[in-house]
């Protein structure tokens, strides 16, 4: 039997592959990938999260699933990939927070906190024993005078972004972002450009029982999560705005069904 190029460099976490891949990093990238998606907007005056739960049975009560977390009074994380990995990681950063908060007394800094966690979740791929974390986090805040909003990886990679997304929708997610994001966007114009993804990656299936949003401005400085009945009236704005879209496409369809084309005769 012919052994495939990568066998045996998959094995231990420590092990480079001949080409400099270390495979169950990107094993890892991988179980993010098919997560659900989370998307991030940075606005003039705050920074929001929204994520779809995609809920696969009627069955399960979408509230207690939880894919966006507080993590200090100006700190919230959106999470896609493993999400008992992605709590363990919220855990550990609601404790450095509060370490910062005991040791300087005052709030700890967004990207301080984001290169904590970077920083522990490297580690998780340096030394053997142990798997990398399969989950990426959305970390987004608001500093002395600016949100903050930072994309951190499996490998413990740290980018800051305007706007991106994770999960199995970020490709469509952050086509939209390319070409609608402005850097003078207020907070309803965030949340209203990441409801226009979330519509547009669902194809016009949006439930607000199975989005949450997470929200925090500057001047409020506190995180907060949006009610149902909140959320459900950015759903009810955006499907007005774009019901055209979908709609037209669904019209096309009917009408291919109704009047197939005739095959020759047998």
């Amino acid at each position: 039997m012919q052994m495939t190029p990568q066998m045996g460099y998959d094995r231990a976490i420590t092990v480079f592959s001949p080409d400099g891949r270390l495979f169950q990093v990107e094993y890892a990238r991988e179980a993010v990938k098919r997560g659900t998606t989370a998307a991030g907007v940075k606005a003039k005056d705050g920074v929001v999260l929204l994520v779809d739960k995609r809920i696969t049975s009627r069955l399960i009560e979408a509230e207690s699933i939880e894919k966006i977390f507080q993590i200090d009074d100006h700190i919230g994380a959106a999470t896609s990939g493993l999400v008992a990995d992605a709590r363990a990681l919220v855990d550990r950063a609601r404790v450095e927070a509060q370490i910062n908060k005991v040791s300087y007394d005052e709030q700890v800094g967004v990207e301080v906190l984001a290169k904590k966690i970077c920083d522990h979740k490297q580690s998780y791929t340096q030394y053997g024993g142990a798997r990398p974390y399969g989950t990426a986090l959305l970390i987004a805040g608001v500093d002395d005078s600016r949100p903050r909003l930072f994309e951190t990886d499996p490998s413990g990679a740290l980018l800051e972004y305007k706007a991106t997304a994770i999960g199995a929708g970020r490709n469509s997610f952050m086509e939209i972002f390319e070409s609608d994001y402005k850097d003078d966007m207020d907070m309803e114009d965030a949340i209203m450009l990441g409801m226009k993804a979330l519509y547009r990656s669902t194809e016009g299936k949006l439930n607000a029982a199975t989005l949450e949003v997470g929200l925090v401005t500057l001047e409020q400085r506190q995180f907060i999560k949006l009610s149902e009945e909140e959320v459900e009236k950015y759903v009810d704005r955006i499907q007005e705005e774009l019901k055209d879209e979908f709609a037209e496409g669904e019209e096309e369809e009917e009408e291919s069904s109704e009047n197939p084309e005739e095959g020759p005769d047998e």
